[in-house]
């Protein structure tokens, strides 16, 4: 049993209330339970590509295990630089303009601890990943929810316009989006794009999830007329990749906002790790589309999972990217922690209950497709039999 210390009264108050991720709660119990499923993390099941082993291991033989530029390296800067103008028409400087991070999630963090100040509100469309409102909160700055569930879960410029105010200093976008699978296409960012184009306001575009976009071209707001220079785009190698464990991000942004963002990057971690930067230059280069195979069987398991939710009376929009759903639970009467603890408990599935991305994920759950088509036939058989039983 944990007892308070005497000194943990001068902890940082932001960092006390900030709760652990409803995702990491429910994926901890699941170790409890014998035989259980899990369809909790985001995480791909296939291994990171094998040309992209051997690049780090011969990065590892030739000694590359020094500091890097704090920036990271340079070839690997170019490397993304060119990946994102192939693939989705960005054009950045690698030299002034890309910053190699320790993952996405670091990529966020220097991107708001450096445009946030006290006081000044960010715009969250809900139901949203839990990553996002802990650091806002930590910057001291206001996290201002928009709830996105009668658009189907996008975030349209009808709705964003009413929450811009005077306070407002960033919007968040993150499309893909986790938890929903729902993507932005062309019209409804054209809309965003001059909604934004002449407001005072970053936008932070996380766009982890660009490479599993299934039936439609990836669409980012920075390619819009007036939107490249207030415009944070964060990407990485996790999803694309299967490179949960190397954590490489990057942040492509104007060089006026990426020289400061530079400044806490090096205060925060120096530089990425020097190994798995060289394994990322081989991903981005020779595995530029290693991608295309995993997205092929990802919309293989989407298809499976929907149809099966849908045959069980579940409502639910079907996701054009990432590699979740989020069927609601409302019929159902129950807050969306209890139906997930119920469910693992009397047919050891474990899902991520919707409260766990905001408040405007209650009623929903979210379910992962990122298994084995064997673990998610075996998981849709226990839903189902603890749907029957209601």
């Amino acid at each position: 049993m944990m007892t308070e210390h005497a000194l943990e009264q001068w902890i940082n108050p932001r960092v006390t209330e900030i709760q652990i991720s409803g995702i990491r709660k429910i994926s901890n119990l699941v170790a409890n339970y014998k035989d259980a499923i899990t369809l909790t993390i985001g995480q791909p099941d296939f291994p990171t590509p094998d040309h992209v082993m051997r690049a780090a291991e011969r990065a590892i033989a030739a000694g590359r295990t020094t500091y890097t530029p704090n920036a990271g390296l340079l070839e690997l800067r170019q490397a993304a630089a060119a990946f994102v103008s192939r693939k989705y028409g960005l054009n950045y400087d690698p030299a002034e303009e890309i910053i190699i991070t320790a993952g996405a999630s670091q990529a966020l963090d220097i991107t708001l601890r450096t445009i946030l100040t006290e006081g000044c509100e960010v715009i969250l469309p809900g139901p949203i990943y839990p990553g996002y409102e802990p650091i806002v909160r930590l910057c001291g700055a206001v996290p201002v929810y928009v709830d996105t569930a009668a658009s189907g879960f996008k975030l349209t410029a009808e709705l964003l316009e009413p929450y811009l105010t005077e306070r407002t200093r960033a919007v968040v976008m993150c499309y893909p989006s986790n938890p929903t699978g729902r993507v932005l296409g062309l019209r409804e960012t054209e809309d965003l794009a001059r909604l934004l184009a002449d407001k005072n306001v970053f936008v932070v575009s996380d766009e982890i999830y660009s490479e599993l976009v299934y039936e439609a071209p990836h669409v980012s707001i920075a390619t819009m007329p007036g939107m490249r220079e207030r415009t944070i785009v964060i990407n990485g190698l996790s999803k694309s990749h299967s490179m949960t464990g190397w954590r490489v991000g990057f942040t492509l942004a104007p060089a006026y906002l990426a020289r400061h963002m530079l400044k806490v990057h090096q205060y925060n971690v120096t530089c990425a790790s020097s190994i798995s930067q060289y394994a990322a230059i081989e991903a981005l280069t020779s595995g530029i589309d290693d991608a295309e195979p995993m997205k092929r069987e990802y919309v293989r398991r989407r298809d499976f999972v929907y149809d099966r939710l849908v045959d069980m009376g579940f409502e639910l929009a079907k996701p054009e990217g990432a590699f979740y759903l989020f069927p609601s639970i409302r019929r159902f009467g129950l807050p969306s922690m209890e139906f997930a603890m119920k469910l693992l408990d009397e047919r050891k599935l474990a899902v991520v209950s919707g409260d766990a991305f905001s408040p405007y994920g209650e009623g929903y759950i979210r379910i992962s497709y990122a298994y084995s088509m064997e673990q998610l036939e075996q998981a849709m058989e226990r839903l189902d039999a603890f749907v029957k039983s209601r």
